[in-house]
């Protein structure tokens, strides 16, 4: 292949937009965009290298048609993460989140540049990031970590009983208001040694800045990797969009609102699938990817599609790099000095629902920490039938043998 990129719907259309011209020709205000300090800059080229890699993982080890993830939302709370890692535990962030040289203070400073513009960018769009830190009641967790949270990432930060009934319907319900009840029974259960969740919670709702006619919407088949076929609802539009061709893929560029933001769609050509192009993802070819992008007139159809995914991240994590945070070797010293802990899972889960009037799209991501087990007293309970034997130590002479299958007395 000679490109070697793919572009995740909905989260990195935000962060390298190719501006999308007017429907038939109409004059066109520049959209609003994101001026961030150096630093931030190679934030986002950071995170756009994570995102590749990361979703290069979760697609070769998914069993699922249907996969999505929110690069953004796994970077930010494992960014939170990153304040309270030490020693290897931290070098191994730096190289899997690529933050090369930038100290933890460019680091804390760009999240939150990022995060502050973001949601602010287009008052045609809702779009929020919402960060919480909940911690097991009564664990002492050092100061300088939580006011760093609180500080970079506006972490809500809450103790919490996690032994009681309602711990975990607190958290969930947390993040189902912040995604709009779109990311629902997110956890599970928390297990008796967690001592830690940090979450982020992502939540965006656009209309098209051009609308599909639903009155147009036809049912078609849809051709599937195994050679069968789907019913699906295409969606038609004819416009002028940008719109990109080339012997790997054809893509288009659908804007939302004031064209801030952007869904790019890209079909593989010829005998190409999808994950050929995911394959093929690298961060190089990211300015050559659209080289010969025109803006003209097409007749696009899309399916309407609608789906959740729900994945544990902790195998893509750990084969990009993370593996000594998974690990008793972790050390989050930076979170407590009072036990060593490690990251016990990280749950990432999505939604999608694209449609004629626009998109809504939610991820949310928990990183669970949990205290490496300690030496436990071990329980003799001899509760059910036994041998026994009664020897000469020293020379193991056995003087008496039996089984006890019913104690009489």
């Amino acid at each position: 292949m000679k490109h070697h990129l793919f572009r995740p719907l909905f989260m990195l259309a935000m962060l390298a937009l190719v501006p999308a011209c007017e429907l038939f020709e109409q004059p066109v205000e520049e959209p609003n965009k994101i001026e961030l300090r150096k630093k931030s800059a190679e934030i986002i080229q950071a995170d756009q290298q994570f995102a590749f890699e990361l979703f290069r993982e979760v697609i070769s080890l998914s069993d699922q048609e249907n996969v999505m993830i929110s690069p953004l939302s796994v970077s930010y709370a494992l960014g939170m993460t990153y304040n309270g890692a030490a020693g290897t535990t931290r070098d191994a962030f730096n190289d899997v989140l690529h933050f090369g040289d930038l100290t933890s203070q460019e680091v804390n400073e760009s999240y939150k540049d990022l995060m502050d513009q973001l949601v602010h960018l287009d008052e045609l769009v809702e779009f929020s990031i919402a960060n919480s830190i909940w911690y097991r009641e009564g664990y002492p967790v050092l100061e300088q970590f939580i006011t760093t949270n609180q500080d970079y990432f506006d972490a809500a930060v809450k103790a919490l009983d996690f032994s009681s009934p309602g711990a975990v319907d607190i958290i969930n319900n947390w993040i189902e208001d912040k995604t709009n009840d779109k990311i629902q029974d997110m956890l599970d259960y928390i297990p008796a040694d967690a001592v830690m969740y940090l979450i982020n919670a992502i939540y965006f709702n656009a209309k098209w800045k051009y609308e599909f006619d639903p009155e147009e919407t036809y049912s078609s088949a849809f051709h599937l990797e195994d050679g069968n076929v789907s019913d699906a609802d295409f969606m038609v539009i004819n416009g002028n969009f940008n719109y990109t061709e080339n012997e790997d893929f054809t893509a288009v560029e659908l804007p939302y609102g004031d064209s801030t933001f952007s869904m790019v769609i890209m079909l593989p050509s010829g005998e190409n699938r999808v994950d050929d192009l995911v394959e093929e993802m690298d961060v190089p070819a990211w300015d050559s990817w659209f080289e010969n992008t025109v803006s003209q007139h097409v007749e696009i159809e899309i399916p309407k599609f609608k789906y959740e995914f729900k994945d544990l991240l902790n195998e893509p994590l750990i084969n990009l790099g993370l593996g000594v945070a998974f690990g008793g070797g972790a050390n989050f010293s930076g979170i407590t000095t009072a036990a060593e802990l490690y990251i016990s899972r990280v749950i990432h889960q999505t939604f999608i629902d694209v449609r004629e009037e626009g998109t809504e799209a939610a991820a949310a991501t928990i990183v669970e920490l949990r205290e490496t087990a300690m030496p436990v007293t071990p329980r003799f309970r001899a509760d059910k039938p036994f041998l026994y034997v009664i020897r000469e130590n020293s020379t193991s002479a056995i003087l008496f043998m039996g089984k006890l299958g019913r104690p009489v007395y």
